[in-house]
């Protein structure tokens, strides 16, 4: 073991009043070199979703010192952007995982303890919740504790500015600087939270701002529909989204059947397998009680209730789960034929959503724009056309099960895609046609874009050494072929070079370790380290003559990539 991780293990060991619980499992490391390397080697990093780890004691693990210490440099940072933070405030919420409520309990007393007020909620409220309470408040900013969709033994660490978006990384740079001043986490002064709430610095909140945001969400429509002609079931798969979703569906008129058993909140996410919508698992018990009461859809929402995942019934009954570009490109054709707008529209998604997007603006005469992946970009360009007098928010998602209908959430917003989602299906209910009728003519009129995702794990600090060797090699390969296709563009938004026909040029998005391969007809692919998982994702997405010819050109896609990758040592 390094000189540097031997000094940090002996720092938390010399620390008297370490918690007793992180003392235990510090001490049942001893003598186990690579455990202590991958707690304390690294100190844990803002990525694309904030702080994301593993639950635990060190340096790189998601503990209350790591949460006093990032919310005094949030605290630092803030207090610098903004000189009337003590009457603005900061928002702290968090989700159902364990150890939530205590990290915001720490959070709030680190802030109050400064003269700033900390409005904290009572209860377990969802991230697109945070968001709104930052600009309902007028904050100057917001945390929230959550690991999204990670496993249970993770939990989290999100920021956000007084947009209620999170920070965007030259933003987060600044935070890292004054997190990285502070050189002793153990001894970072603070009152007690009791006294801190009897002094009205830490301010419980609740219905109050949890009205002003449902009533809201209750304004997303498009269309007067019937609302009474389908059923629908929903699962907040133990998570945010138990406190809001069912309310919002059911006093606008729809027919809700909750999955009782993950309607209790639970950081162990007991009947599941993942907590993730994106996963087929997540939707085990919604499927069972759908073909119970024969509901026409299924909608899951993840522990923070940001991302949105549903399945829908077929012509033969089946329960088919749709992607997020599948999700989003029915949404957005149904806003370009129906939603009216008096500017120019604007649609944002990422540079790794489908091209599918491109196809249905194009149609409807909506200005697409691309961003990195993250939701912050997102929500940074919709405060940039906030008062533009030409242009106008008209939608925004990303692959990965995020939407935004309406940007006074800046950002992904699962009860406002529900509430649309649950509009467009009973639109079309009184069409006779099904959500997968409707996704299949799509196809048959824009082609059949299709996409995978596959996901590489590679744990700890040989995982990130790995990750990095992999992504080096493509970056330096000068790839021109790959299952038998020809790379017309290639972008290193690492190095924001553009390598186009043998010319090269600039890139202008935000540097990012993303490579993105372009084939002649359009379809590409994109390896990208996971910000919040110790994963290496590859993306994948092309446009076919028929949903077999495209399903049978990612499969060999895939298989080529993969090849590449098992021969980097």
């Amino acid at each position: 073991m390094d000189q540097k991780t031997l000094e940090k293990v002996k720092q938390w060991e010399d620390f008297e009043e370490l918690d007793e619980s992180l003392r235990q499992e510090l001490q049942a490391m001893k003598g186990n070199e690579d455990a202590l390397m991958n707690a304390f080697h690294n100190d844990i990093a803002f990525g694309t979703g904030g702080l994301r780890g593993i639950l635990g004691v060190g340096t790189d693990r998601m503990n209350i010192y790591v949460v006093r210490k990032a919310t005094l440099g949030f605290l630092n940072y803030m207090m610098k952007a903004y000189p009337d933070i003590k009457k603005m405030g900061v928002a702290i919420s968090y989700d159902c995982r364990k150890n939530s409520y205590l990290f915001a309990q720490h959070a709030a007393e680190i802030i109050a303890s400064r003269g700033v007020k900390a409005y904290l909620y009572t209860s377990i409220r969802s991230t697109p919740q945070l968001s709104f309470t930052v600009r309902n408040l007028k904050c100057a900013g917001g945390i929230m504790i959550t690991a999204s969709h990670n496993p249970p033994i993770y939990n989290g660490y999100k920021i956000y500015d007084h947009n209620g978006c999170q920070l965007v990384p030259e933003l987060a740079d600044k935070v890292i600087e004054e997190i990285n001043k502070i050189d002793d986490m153990f001894h970072i002064p603070s009152e007690n939270f009791a006294t801190l709430v009897e002094k009205g610095l830490i301010q419980m909140i609740d219905s109050e701002v949890d009205e002003a945001y449902v009533e809201r969400v209750k304004q997303i429509k498009v269309n007067e529909v019937l609302k009474n002609n389908i059923k629908i079931v929903y699962t907040p798969l133990h998570g945010t989204g138990a406190s809001h979703m069912v309310d919002i569906l059911t006093s606008c008129g729809y027919t809700v059947y909750p999955v009782e058993e993950q309607m209790i909140p639970d950081g162990n996410f007991t009947t599941l397998k993942s907590p993730n919508p994106e996963e087929a698992s997540a939707f085990e018990y919604a499927i069972h009680l759908g073909k119970k009461v024969d509901a026409d859809i299924l909608i899951a929402t993840d522990p923070d209730a940001d991302r949105m995942g549903i399945a829908a019934k077929d012509d033969s009954g089946k329960y088919v789960l749709l992607t997020g570009n599948q999700t989003g490109a029915i949404l957005l054709d149904y806003l370009g034929k129906y939603k009216k707008h008096d500017k120019k529209a604007l649609v944002f998604n990422t540079i790794v959503t489908s091209n599918f997007a491109k196809a249905i603006c194009d149609k409807y005469g909506l200005e697409l724009v691309q961003t990195l992946t993250g939701f912050k970009y997102i929500g940074e360009q919709a405060a940039k056309i906030e008062n533009d007098k030409d242009k106008e928010f008209f939608f925004g998602y990303e692959e990965s099960y995020g939407y935004v209908v309406e940007d006074f959430v800046r950002d992904k917003d699962s009860f406002q895609a529900s509430l649309l989602l649950a509009e467009v299906a009973s639109f079309y209910k009184a069409k006779n046609k099904t959500l997968i009728n409707v996704l299949y003519d799509l196809f048959n009129e824009y082609g059949y874009y299709l996409e995978g995702v596959h996901n590489i794990a590679l744990a700890g600090i040989e995982g990130s050494k790995q990750i990095e060797k992999i992504m080096r090699t493509f970056q330096n390969m000068q790839l021109k072929e790959i299952a038998g296709s020809h790379i017309q563009i290639f972008e290193d938004y690492d190095k924001l070079e553009k390598f186009e026909n043998g010319k090269v040029s600039k890139l202008t998005l935000p540097q990012s370790f993303v490579l993105k391969y372009i084939f002649d007809d359009g379809g590409w692919f994109v390896l990208r380290p996971s910000g919040t998982e110790p994963k290496l994702k590859i993306y994948i997405a092309i446009k076919g003559s028929s949903y077999e010819q495209a399903q049978e050109f990612i499969n060999n896609l895939k298989k080529a990539i993969l090849a590449i990758i098992e021969n980097i040592k």
